[in-house]
């Protein structure tokens, strides 16, 4: 990967991916006297000070630093690139390709910090300098991988590959690049490349605008005066959410913001109908509600500079564009794999749907099950099938525990400690926690590792991983900054923050990514990167261990007693597992064929609304359940490219990690230190050294099978 793509793609997940809404509180524009001087931009560009091989100094930046940073570290790379350009000698891979792996580290710590205030950070002033800079930078880019002569050095070197004695690694890093540089539109004319110049530029300001408007309807809320209306919340809810409304200026009220992690649990447990069915609408239609932050319109336009840009770059659409370097290959084989699974998913959902409409009629509630009843009556099932209550759980999952019993697994998988530091490492926020990663076989430091739990304004919803800094063994860089970033709710002052079981295999989840990028150990950083339908892979294997009974008994514990998680409720949980898995799939799939369906297609869709009602009709969606991203707030399609034509990889990943945790299993013992030495040396070391199929076949002897998949989610073996 050269220098201009690999910075691409730092910036596209800075600017668009992480991008929040530049709301209505941006100050407007007013006559004002001559502005100062711009800030001095040195702390962004300068190599980090400290231990630890240097780490990002967050107390010495502040947002003003940014455009002029910009500026300087786009003159840089500039002249980087044009010392491995215009050398006068013939292009080698040692003065070309290598040369170039070991530039750009000014823009990488820069976006790194950037890519912190876009997501965690996101003041209006932060907003405003994205909502300017975004289509600047995307100008930038094209402009650097497109350039006509750093290409015909690369193609020269790729056109003697045979001949030129490289290693495996070598040749694997040189025909990637060669492949970005085509896939960019380095084979066009001047006049197709200044035509994806322009399409890039449009796009990034695309993505800048949907983000902001979905982001715009995630900051609203829906105030409760009556505690009344708060039947069935557990006490600790009712206390984050009288804490959110406090934060708001309605102290005395109870707040529900719209995201996922306040709406969630009041579908569950709420027992006041009207209020969830309120609670629900505003939530599924976020981003879509014929006004100014209706984002059906910025999708359209999305979707045509897309399919332009297909066309353009020779691809049939932009399915088979972004599909190009998976490991499925083509969205034939990815749409095969959803559609083996939907109906399974489906009719699980039928027999779910059944058992809640039995339980409401024998209550005599008078009602058909309808979205907003999903979660409300399946915790109900779940309690009378089970007798397995959420809110009898959730004491014993207290988050500082949970963390902790993260810890413990990677020690015991993977042989790494984590001690956290008091203060000797800057952070970007008070509650921002700082751990220093170690071998427990040798000592060494591994890395920091960098635990943003809380939701808060600023913030953009959901959960995410980033690495501030990776392992090079060209670049000399050993210790890895990788982050972890959550939207707990904080518990009342005074209490500990309790989280649910999906809270918790959130946090597993991510920590998944993390443990991926600490243990990264490749030569060459453009080889670090895995495939999009990859990427989730080892993360979603990393939670299987959260249910495991070793992690239970020793880090669930009754916020209150100290109490060990009592052996009768852990066998509960475990036979509860693949309860309301038709709920779960469907909500997810949904989401994932119509991704696809939308992107695989010559035709650009132009009223996105119509076509998601008729597609999820055409594939027998059941009525009682939404699609988990409705495309009109679907962030990962349509705040960048990074999940377009994409979605489907948590299912190709999930159907890898249920092998793999079948390996587990198969050995006897979900610890087994020798699988766990496997999966980490061929699978999370290796980065793209190596093809991640042929890697996966290493590892486990075969291609992943499906059935373990279908095993687990407690479908019928096809």
């Amino acid at each position: 990967m050269t220098l201009s793509l690999r910075l691409a793609l730092i910036a596209s997940t800075a600017f668009v991916a992480l991008t929040p809404a530049l709301g209505s509180t941006m100050p407007q524009t007013q006559t004002s006297p001559a502005p100062a001087a711009a800030p001095d931009p040195t702390p962004l560009l300068a190599k980090w000070p400290g231990p630890h091989e240097g780490v990002p100094q967050w107390d010495k930046v502040a947002p003003a630093m940014f455009p002029p940073a910009f500026e300087r570290a786009m003159a840089n790379a500039r002249a980087e690139m044009a010392r491995i350009r215009d050398n006068p000698a013939a292009p080698t891979f040692e003065n070309t390709i290598q040369a170039d792996q070991r530039s750009g580290e000014e823009m990488e710590r820069l976006f790194a910090v950037w890519g912190v205030y876009q997501s965690n950070l996101a003041t209006p002033e932060v907003q405003a300098i994205a909502k300017e800079w975004s289509p600047r930078l995307s100008a930038f880019f094209t402009e650097m991988s497109l350039d006509p002569k750093m290409f015909a050095r690369v193609k020269a070197i790729y056109d003697a590959r045979a001949k030129a004695g490289l290693n495996p690694q070598q040749l694997r890093l040189l025909e990637r690049t060669y492949r970005d540089y085509v896939t960019s539109g380095a084979l066009l004319d001047e006049a197709g490349k200044a035509e994806v110049k322009r399409i890039n530029q449009a796009l990034a300001t695309a993505y800048t605008e949907f983000s902001r408007k979905v982001l715009a309807d995630e900051e609203t809320a829906i105030l409760l005066d009556s505690e009344a209306d708060l039947a069935g919340l557990a006490d600790s809810f009712k206390a984050s959410l009288a804490e959110e409304a406090k934060a708001r200026g309605q102290a005395g009220k109870w707040a529900i913001k719209n995201t996922r992690s306040s709406v969630q649990p009041f579908l569950m447990y709420s027992t006041n109908r009207a209020l969830r069915e309120k609670v629900y609408k505003a939530f599924v239609n976020r981003g879509d509600n014929g006004d100014a932050n209706d984002t059906n319109a910025t999708i359209a336009e999305i979707l045509k500079l897309r399919q332009e840009r297909a066309r353009l770059l020779g691809f049939k659409n932009h399915a088979w564009y972004r599909m190009d370097d998976t490991m499925a290959e083509t969205p034939e084989n990815a749409s095969k794999l959803m559609m083996a699974v939907w109906p399974a998913a489906v009719a699980r959902v039928r027999e779910e749907v059944a058992d809640m409409q039995a339980l409401a009629n024998k209550e005599g509630a008078k009602i058909t099950i309808e979205p907003w009843d999903y979660r409300f009556y399946a915790e109900k099932v779940r309690k009378a099938k089970y007798d397995l209550d959420e809110n009898e759980v959730k004491p014993y999952l207290q988050l500082d525990q949970i963390v902790q019993a993260a810890f413990h697994a990677a020690g015991r998988l993977y042989d790494l400690d984590f001690k956290e530091n008091t203060g000797s490492i800057p952070v970007f926020q008070p509650d921002v926690r700082t751990f220093l990663v170690t071998s427990r076989k040798t000592g060494a430091e591994v890395g920091i590792f960098y635990l943003d739990n809380f939701a808060r304004a600023g913030k953009r919803s959901g959960a995410w991983a980033t690495s501030y800094r990776s392992r090079s063994g060209l670049r000399g860089t050993d210790i890895v900054l990788a982050s972890n970033n959550n939207n707990f709710t904080k518990g009342a002052a005074g209490e500990p923050t309790l989280i649910s079981v999906d809270d918790a295999t959130t946090l597993f989840h991510e920590f998944g990514h993390a443990l991926h990028s600490l243990l990264g150990n490749v030569f060459y950083p453009g080889l670090a990167g895995t495939p999009r339908d990859f990427v989730e892979y080892p993360s979603q294997v990393n939670e299987n261990w959260l249910l495991t009974p070793e992690v239970l008994n020793l880090y669930a514990k009754h916020y209150k007693t100290g109490a060990p998680i009592p052996p009768a409720l852990v066998a509960k949980i475990e036979k509860a597992e693949t309860f309301n898995q038709g709920f779960d799939t469907v909500e997810y799939l949904s989401s994932a064929i119509v991704d696809m369906k939308l992107h695989d297609r010559t035709e650009p869709v132009t009223d996105p609304d119509a076509f998601e009602r008729e597609t999820l009709a055409s594939i027998g969606m059941p009525r009682e359940i939404v699609m988990r991203h409705r495309l009109p707030q679907f962030n990962h399609l349509f705040s960048s490219d990074a999940y377009s034509a994409g979605y489907y990889s948590y299912l190709w990943s999930e159907t890898m990690d249920a092998d793999t945790w079948a390996a587990f299993e198969e050995t006897g013992n979900v610890w087994d230190k020798a699988t766990a030495d496997r999966f980490r040396t061929i699978l999370l070391m290796t980065g793209n050294e190596t093809d991640r199929k042929q890697a996966y076949r290493v590892f486990r002897g075969r291609d992943p099978d499906v059935k373990a998949l279908f095993k687990r989610r407690g479908f019928p073996v096809q």
